[in-house]
């Protein structure tokens, strides 16, 4: 593939995106599901009145940007509500969160592109995040989850830009993946957990290293002509040594992290820096236990890659297409609703599920790395230098592990959102073994990659009235909740 083909690919995946994300963004003159919170909290950065909020302010402070920008936009002024304290346009308060949640297929897709070099799967790994409901959903409304992601991502790809790089060039990139991580700590503490990915990867380089020392060439390079890739890949980590990861990856998202929180401080002086994160931590505590008695959408960590349990952020219905879209009220009594208008917090289900089933067969292939030489050599051995899709492997498997182990060791009520940081190394995951069937010299295998790209597009276009929040017939909503958990 040739490097214009590629910008063009990208181009159409951000295309998709942003039509996907603004797409009737204003339709519902409301306030959908934590807008409720977040959408009055920008409102009260813009108007300087003291409020609690149980997660630190960065992606409140984004929606606040795109309200006060809206004041000068010539468009979205039609439709106005006074629920965020103020009148505005729902597009006011969402638009900025849809542009922010366009960009994430295209940083996946560079992601994806520095740790392969290869173009076919960068822009598979672009075009099925994408194809996910879940990410579209959280970009159309004043929701703060887009940004944890967003900059996590960013800071991911930075780093491994660095490892690209050369003395200032790399300093100023490993600055930046610095200041990312700090952002996406900012808008929720489970943001820390991209940085953590990057430590174990660094980690693991070095360990790796010190165990099979002994046995690499002085020169470092190969004799399986992969040499000129490994000076391009991964390989390249254990060039980062333990003083900039301490400066550029320690200290920097640190100072970033504080600094976020003067503004937020300065509005609401009740509480300093300590406190305030003490009585964030008291919060959640207090939330309870992770049971539908607690809220009827509670969902533990097990049941979100298989996605047992989405949620519904919008449901109303009405007698008639034509009549006005329902924005407030309880919905009408059973029965009497013949259209059905429902926004539901899903991934595309094919998506998630060949995800999960890609990352298990990277597992087995890291496993196997170990294990066949134990087998056959009765001892352990370590192979002096991995091979590209190897320390690929590693990179998916590690950072979706430590984006999902954690909440294990969580027992207040958590949702399915709280796995958008970790499904997008699914994504990545069905991404790279997608590629691998489509470059097989094997036609069935190739049939395979071709058949998985399809149904991810198909699935994308059928559940898409359940993103967008589409006028529904009983029968047409009822075939799109599979199962009685969707519900």
């Amino acid at each position: 593939m040739t490097k214009n083909w590629y910008r063009i690919g990208l181009v159409g995946i951000f295309l998709l995106s942003l039509s996907l994300r603004f797409w009737g963004l204003d339709r519902f003159n409301t306030l959908v599901f934590d807008e409720i919170y977040y959408a009055k909290f920008g409102h009260n950065y813009l108007n300087h009145i003291p409020f609690f909020d149980g997660h630190p302010p960065l992606g409140k402070y984004m929606i606040a940007v795109g309200m006060w920008l809206s004041s000068y936009i010539p468009f979205w002024q039609e439709g106005v509500n006074g629920l965020t304290g103020a009148l505005r346009s729902p597009g006011s308060y969402r638009w900025v969160n849809a542009l922010s949640g366009s960009f994430i297929p295209l940083i996946i897709a560079n992601i994806a592109y520095q740790i392969s070099y290869r173009r076919s799967f960068a822009l598979l790994a672009g075009l099925f995040t994408a194809c996910d409901g879940l990410f579209i959903v959280e970009s159309r409304y004043a929701l703060i989850n887009i940004y944890i992601v967003i900059f996590g991502l960013l800071g991911q790809w930075l780093f491994l830009l660095a490892l690209d790089s050369q003395k200032q060039r790399r300093n100023l990139y490993l600055v930046l993946a610095g200041i990312a991580f700090g952002c996406s700590i900012a808008t929720k503490w489970n943001g820390l957990f991209y940085l953590v990915g990057i430590y174990l990867i660094w980690s693991i380089g070095w360990i790796w290293q010190f165990i099979t020392s002994k046995n690499q060439p002085k020169d470092n390079s190969t004799a399986d002509g992969e040499s000129v890739i490994h000076r391009k890949s991964l390989y390249k980590i254990t060039q980062i040594n333990i003083g900039q990861i301490l400066f550029f990856l320690g200290i920097i998202p640190t100072v970033i992290y504080s600094l976020i929180w003067i503004p937020h401080l300065q509005i609401n002086p009740k509480y300093g820096f300590i406190k305030v994160h003490q009585e964030i931590l008291g919060f959640h505590e207090r939330l309870g236990g992770n049971t539908a008695q607690v809220h009827p959408y509670c969902a533990a960590w097990y049941k979100w890659p298989l996605m047992i349990r989405p949620m519904a952020y919008y449901y109303q219905t009405a007698q008639r297409v034509n009549d006005p879209l329902p924005v407030l009220g309880p919905p009408l009594p059973s029965g009497a609703g013949k259209v059905i208008y429902d926004v539901h917090a899903m991934g595309n289900p094919f998506l998630w599920w060949f995800g999960v089933a890609a990352l298990l067969f990277l597992l087995g292939m890291l496993i196997a790395k170990v294990m066949i030489p134990l087998v056959k050599e009765k001892r352990l051995s370590l192979p002096a230098k991995l091979s590209v899709d190897t320390w690929i492997a590693l990179y998916i498997v590690w950072n979706y592990a430590v984006n999902l182990l954690p909440w294990t060791r969580v027992s207040r009520c958590v949702f399915i959102y709280h796995y958008m940081t970790g499904v997008v190394f699914a994504f990545l995951a069905i991404a790279w073994f997608v590629d691998q069937c489509l470059r097989s010299y094997y036609r069935p295998l190739r049939i395979v990659g071709v058949t998985i790209s399809f149904v991810i597009i198909a699935a994308l276009i059928f559940w898409l009235p359940v993103y967008l929040g589409l006028p529904l017939s009983p029968e047409g909503y009822k075939m799109r909740m599979w199962f009685k958990s969707w519900v």
